[in-house]
């Protein structure tokens, strides 16, 4: 990935993106060439030197059955946003300026692991509705629905792990910016109702 110094996010950063980004593209080589399903996934630091990433997706999904042995790849995706040049306080002063995009994204490689134990694939369906129901008023969890319901949608899917041998990641936050542009990308994005791209910025230039 072409990562200009000023780009290159911290590793809590990093952490953070893999924390709480929902979903991710899995990329894997085939016989038949490349392969991609997005899948939301759970990140989990403590396997491995690195963590891994823990999904499922479905049986009949020929993916998991037809990857390459070696590397694959997941692409983790964090808020983007368009910028508009007139939210620049430096078009005022001298009118070069041009849109952009702003984006947290990190390509996640590493060896992938094939799950289909019906234990760890409901221990991992538990733990990512949990971390998706979180925030709800009257959270839901897998145990409120009939348990042979259950064993039935595991038999469905197929697990997928994504241990992870290195992290490749940008955030492109305006922070090339003059501070007085910041303010204008952060007044505009707020203003367009693009809150969680506003504090995107806000925390680059603060790190």
């Amino acid at each position: 990935m072409y990562t200009p110094a000023h780009f290159a996010p911290s590793p809590d950063t990093v952490e953070s993106l893999l924390q709480h980004a929902g979903a991710a593209n899995l990329v894997t080589m085939t016989a038949d060439g490349l392969l991609a399903t997005l899948l939301p996934f759970v990140y989990e630091p403590s396997i491995g030197g690195h963590g891994a990433l823990q999904a499922h997706m479905a049986r009949n999904n020929t993916q998991w059955s037809t990857a390459a042995t070696g590397e694959a790849l997941m692409i983790v995706q964090g808020n983007d946003a368009y910028i508009s040049p007139s939210w620049y306080a430096s078009k005022a002063e001298h009118g070069r300026v041009v849109p952009t995009w702003n984006y947290s994204t990190a390509h996640v490689y590493g060896e992938l692991v094939i799950h289909d134990d019906p234990e760890w694939l409901g221990q991992h369906v538990r733990r990512l509705s949990n971390q998706h129901e979180a925030g709800m008023p009257r959270p839901w969890t897998v145990d409120e629905a009939p348990e042979r319901f259950i064993a039935g949608q595991l038999k469905a899917i197929v697990g997928v792990e994504l241990v992870i041998t290195r992290v490749e990641a940008k955030t492109k936050l305006s922070q090339n910016r003059a501070p007085a542009d910041v303010d204008g990308v952060i007044e505009g994005l707020r203003a367009r109702g693009d809150s969680a791209s506003a504090a995107d910025v806000e925390r680059a230039r603060t790190s």
